[in-house]
């Protein structure tokens, strides 16, 4: 096939962060082009958005509903080959399963759907669909977690122990009024939009899933704490999390977003008999290894001491800094190589390095864990 991809894309109109981010990151490799959007629930401002990425004004629609029906109902030669979803978490479900219907492949942001029913329910439509499907946990993408993930799954940790996660922010440490125009004061603290958390659902999923990613391990249960200190909020804004793991690996896990002076502080360690990996998101070309009877080493990106996993995921040589937007646009690459297997009839699921339907069930089920324990003093509780 030797053309781009055709890239749709639902939300991420004009103000919005995480949006252009996405275009940015699809764009990096010359494979995909944005050729249509639904940027807005605001017909006008999904038109302006459009018209700001120079798109054929009849390929900018007022619903997704419309673009939806529309495109799937274009020739494959015409049509957009997957849609990114970009809006606010209670419309990731029904946009998902709009464009699936429809016979169109989607990449979604993260949490996957509102809650864990439906995510369970998006799970039976696409597997029914025979489509790709990607989550964009976009720190899975790093190199330098790549290698982690390596080392782990060959055994260089020995046996697993503990798994340590956290994911401080300081940029909700105010009141809810100087907040009002922003994300936390609007959708991500309103419960009919965000569902039953903020803070869990917004960063404490990445901190689960990254430390799932590098790990293999799967949850079984959690004992949480979740805190709202500032007043006027009604979901969390902290929260405290044990964790037990399949085959007896303990662990913590931290998220918050009122970490004064914290910025984006997302760490993971792993730990096994034999070594330990520590990874830092503010610092993403470095790995730390360490060992119980040696010196820690720091290992880096772009060498030629790296595995394969992390050279693959290596866009630029050593000592240049790459980091954000590289690791969502990894993720773009794998979606690419999926789907362009799909349109050539040998899409093999499971066997693509991106976060899954299964990554977006899991993040759902830790989150509502999380709530219900919370809500139970902390009790130990399962997730499925």
């Amino acid at each position: 096939m030797n053309r781009k991809l055709r890239m749709g894309m639902v939300g991420g109109g004009r103000g919005a962060f995480i949006g252009a981010v996405h275009r940015m990151a699809a764009n990096l490799d010359g494979q995909i082009e944005l050729i249509a959007g639904n940027f807005s629930s605001d017909p006008e401002k999904s038109k302006l958005s459009g018209g700001d990425f120079y798109l054929d004004p009849s390929r900018v629609y007022s619903s997704y509903e419309e673009m939806a029906k529309r495109e799937g109902a274009k020739p494959p030669g015409e049509r957009i080959d997957f849609v990114s979803i970009v809006a606010s978490n209670n419309l990731h479900f029904p946009v998902a399963k709009t464009f699936l219907e429809n016979g169109i492949h989607v990449v979604c942001e993260k949490p996957m759907t509102l809650s864990l029913e439906e995510a369970k329910e998006l799970k039976a439509i696409v597997e029914k669909s025979g489509l790709v499907f990607a989550l964009t946990h976009n720190y899975t993408g790093y190199p330098m977690v790549k290698e982690a993930r390596a080392m782990v799954k060959a055994g260089k940790l020995g046996r697993l122990l503990k798994v340590v996660a956290e994911y401080p922010q300081g940029y909700a440490v105010t009141n809810l009024k100087e907040q009002e125009n922003t994300k936390i004061g609007s959708w991500r603290a309103d419960p009919k939009k965000a569902g039953v958390s903020n803070c869990m659902a917004d960063i404490g999923i990445h901190a689960e899933n990254l430390a799932r990613y590098i790990s293999g391990l799967h949850l079984e249960e959690v004992a949480a704490d979740l805190n709202t200190f500032i007043p006027g909020r009604v979901l969390d804004d902290d929260g405290s999390v044990l964790l037990r793991y399949e085959g007896g690996v303990r662990g913590v896990l931290y998220a918050s977003q009122i970490s004064t002076g914290d910025e984006n502080a997302l760490h993971v360690r792993i730990y096994g008999t034999e070594a330990s990996v520590e990874w830092h998101q503010e610092h993403p070309n470095e790995l730390i290894v360490k060992f119980a009877d040696q010196p820690r080493q720091v290992w880096r990106r772009g060498n030629s001491y790296n595995g394969p996993e992390a050279q693959k995921n290596t866009r630029i040589p050593f000592g240049h800094p790459e980091g954000f937007i590289e690791g969502f646009a990894n993720i773009y690459a794998a979606v690419t190589e999926a789907v362009r297997d799909s349109l050539k009839g040998e899409f093999k699921p499971g066997t693509y390095d991106f976060p899954s339907v299964d990554d977006g069930v899991e993040g759902l089920a830790f989150i509502e864990a999380t709530v219900k324990s919370s809500a139970a003093n902390a009790a130990w509780t399962k997730l499925h």
